[in-house]
């Protein structure tokens, strides 16, 4: 087995990047969701109930980051790596919530008008350290703001094996993984504990549960009931539908596409 891709997402919510390579961080990978998109309460956006994000780009500059519309070019925004405003407020991620710092008020402006909607930019400054569940941690380790953990990793088997028993297959950004691992059987990192991707190291911490946002069309926005309806037929455990898992990093600093992937069993 080995790493067949590599993905970021830097704002939360909005489009993926596949790497060759990429820097390993205790919060994830190097750029993966520091930047989130929060409403004026500080509540953070999705495409579960703003599928229209589906079609802002993000791409990684030497200076910064530029987002721009995948179907229509002329809205695009340079975003720079370090924040223009010294505002810090308070912003939740589902249970947690942290302090976040609000990268420009031109830069809200601009997804303001973009989604129809009141928004804001921020990012997690270095300060501000959301905890990992003990239930999970082994390290007191902190995550930015994915969803629950820093990694996740998914084996293109499985969605192969899913695909099989669909009308219509679906790409993996449908799921929106960070490390894509090839070989193997379909769903056999059930049974793992750890995984080593070259000379890093990984801890299996839970299945990812999986939501709406599978069936948003990345492409085109669209909302429909795929994959998530077939997934639930064998994949539901405890009432959620699980597809993927959650990683934490034990020790590594970088990994690339290639990379030998090492099972260990629980």
């Amino acid at each position: 087995m080995q790493l067949q891709d590599i993905y970021i997402y830097p704002i939360k919510s909005l489009g993926g990047i596949r790497l060759e390579e990429s820097k390993l961080e205790e919060r994830g990978l190097k750029f993966d969701r520091r930047w989130m998109l929060v409403d004026k309460e500080g509540m953070f956006l999705s495409q579960r109930t703003f599928p229209e994000m589906a079609l802002l780009q993000v791409e990684v500059g030497e200076q910064g980051l530029l987002v721009f519309h995948k179907k229509d070019n002329v809205y695009r925004i340079q975003i720079p790596f370090l924040p223009q405003s010294e505002i810090f407020k308070s912003v939740q991620v589902w249970e947690d919530e942290v302090i976040g710092q609000i990268v420009g008020e031109k830069v809200s402006k601009w997804f303001s008008e973009i989604l129809g909607m009141e928004c804001d930019l921020v990012i997690m400054p270095e300060s501000t350290k959301r905890k990992l569940s003990p239930k999970y941690a082994v390290n007191n380790e902190s995550v930015g703001f994915a969803d629950a953990m820093p990694y996740l990793l998914i084996g293109q088997a499985s969605l192969d094996g899913l695909n099989a028993k669909l009308e219509k297959p679906v790409p993996m950004d449908r799921f929106r993984p960070n490390l894509v691992f090839s070989g193997g059987l379909p769903f056999e990192d059930d049974a793992w504990d750890k995984i080593k991707v070259g000379e890093a190291e990984f801890k299996i911490t839970k299945p990812c549960a999986r939501c709406v946002m599978t069936t948003v069309n990345q492409e085109t926005a669209e909302k429909g009931k795929e994959p998530l309806k077939t997934l639930a037929t064998f994949r539901t455990f405890d009432n959620k539908v699980m597809f993927g898992q959650n990683l934490l990093l034990l020790k590594g600093d970088k990994v690339k596409v290639g990379d030998e992937v090492v099972p260990f069993l629980k």
